[in-house]
C-alpha cells in the first residue's frame, strides 16, 4: 500500500489548542505529502480563524457540523480525507518533529491496518498536567497499558493518538456511538476483522489532557463506566484487573473502618503505595510539587474509574 498520510482533528471549543497542535505540525522533519482535517464539532468557539493562519503552510481541510461527537466527527473526517491511511488526533495534544516520520518508517518496516502510540508530558505543562500524566502512564498505576513494550496485555490503542488504514476504516465503519471506550470498541473490532495492530511506541505525541482535577475525575469516571459495557459486548476482553481500580478504593473505606477500631495495618499499605507513586514521580519529574501532585491525581483516577465502573456495573443503563 502506497502510504498517504491525512490527519483527522475533531475539535470543540478549543482554538487555541489547535493552534498549538497546527504550529508543532510546521515543525516536522517530514517531506511527504499529507493534509490536515480538522472537524468542527459544533463548536462556538471557532477555529476557522486559527486555521487561515495555517493555510499556506500545510494542505488543510476545515469542516463545521452540528454538535454530534467526538466518534462521528473523526468518522465524517476518515469519511471525506483522501489519503489511504488516517492519523487520528486529539486536538489537545503536541507532535514532536519527528512523529510522522517515525509511523512512517515503522508501518514500511512493518505494516499493521491500525497503531496506536503513547503520550508523554511536555515541559510547557503545568504541574496539574504533568502529575495527570505521570498518573495516566506509570507502571504503578495503570499498569502500562497506554503505551509501554511491556505493559499488560494486547496493546489498545486510544483515540489520542491512533491510526488506521482506508481499507480498515471501510470493512469496520470505524467508530461507535459509544461516548467513552469507542476506541477501544474499534479495536476489538478491528481485531474481530484480522487485522493487525501495533503500539508505535517512538510515535509519542505530548497529551495535555484535563486541565483540572474536576474534569479529570469526570474523565476517568467515563472510563470506568464504558469497561463493565464493553465486557458485555466482548466477553471474551474481559480481564479481572478491571476491578482492580474499585477494589482499591473499596479498600481504602474498609482500612478507615478498621483504623477507627486499632487496626490500622491496611492504612499502612496505601500510605506505602502513594509514598511510592510520590518517590517514582519525583525521580521522573524532577519536582516536588508535580510528585506531591501526582499522589493526588492518582487517587482521583482510581477514584473516578472506580466509581464509574461500580456504577456501570451495578445499575446499567437500558437501552
Amino acid at each position: 500500500m502506497k502510504l498517504k498520510f491525512s490527519l483527522i482533528i475533531p475539535v470543540y471549543n478549543r482554538p487555541n489548542e489547535i493552534d498549538e497542535l497546527l504550529e508543532s505540525l510546521t515543525k516536522q522533519d517530514f517531506s511527504d505529502d499529507y493534509e490536515v482535517l480538522i472537524i468542527e464539532d459544533g463548536s462556538t468557539e471557532k477555529s476557522d480563524v486559527i486555521v487561515k493562519k495555517y493555510k499556506s503552510k500545510l494542505t488543510l481541510k476545515y469542516f463545521f457540523q452540528e454538535n454530534s461527537g467526538a466518534g462521528a466527527s473523526r468518522n465524517f473526517g476518515m469519511q471525506n480525507a483522501s489519503g489511504t491511511y488516517f492519523i487520528i488526533l486529539d486536538s489537545d495534544v503536541l507532535l514532536p518533529t519527528q512523529y510522522l516520520s517515525e509511523v512512517k518508517k515503522s508501518l514500511v518496516t512493518h505494516f499493521t491496518d491500525a497503531f496506536g502510540g503513547p503520550d508523554a508530558g511536555h515541559k510547557s505543562f503545568t504541574s496539574l498536567q504533568k502529575a495527570i500524566n505521570y498518573s495516566m502512564t506509570s507502571m504503578l498505576t495503570t499498569g502500562g497499558i497506554r503505551g509501554i513494550k511491556k505493559g499488560l496485555g494486547k496493546f489498545q490503542p486510544r483515540s489520542f493518538n491512533f491510526g488506521m488504514s482506508q481499507r480498515a476504516f471501510n470493512k469496520t465503519k470505524g467508530f461507535s456511538k459509544m461516548k467513552n471506550g469507542e476506541d477501544i470498541d474499534l479495536t476489538f473490532r478491528l481485531w474481530e476483522n484480522d487485522f493487525e495492530t501495533q503500539l508505535i511506541e517512538e510515535a509519542f505525541v505530548y497529551h495535555k489532557r484535563r486541565s483540572s482535577a474536576q474534569q479529570f475525575f469526570k474523565q476517568t469516571f467515563g472510563f470506568g463506566r464504558a469497561r463493565p459495557i464493553l465486557n458485555k459486548k466482548y466477553p471474551q476482553t474481559a480481564k479481572l484487573t478491571y476491578w482492580f481500580p474499585s477494589l482499591f478504593i473499596i479498600g481504602i473505606d474498609v482500612s478507615i473502618i478498621l483504623m477507627i477500631f486499632g487496626y490500622d495495618q491496611l492504612l499502612y499499605f496505601y500510605g506505602y503505595y502513594f509514598l511510592l507513586i510520590f518517590l517514582d514521580s519525583l525521580f521522573k519529574n524532577k519536582n516536588l510539587y508535580v510528585a506531591f501532585l501526582s499522589m493526588f491525581t492518582s487517587l482521583t483516577q482510581f477514584l473516578g474509574y472506580g466509581l464509574g465502573f461500580l456504577e456501570s456495573k451495578l445499575y446499567p443503563k437500558k437501552k
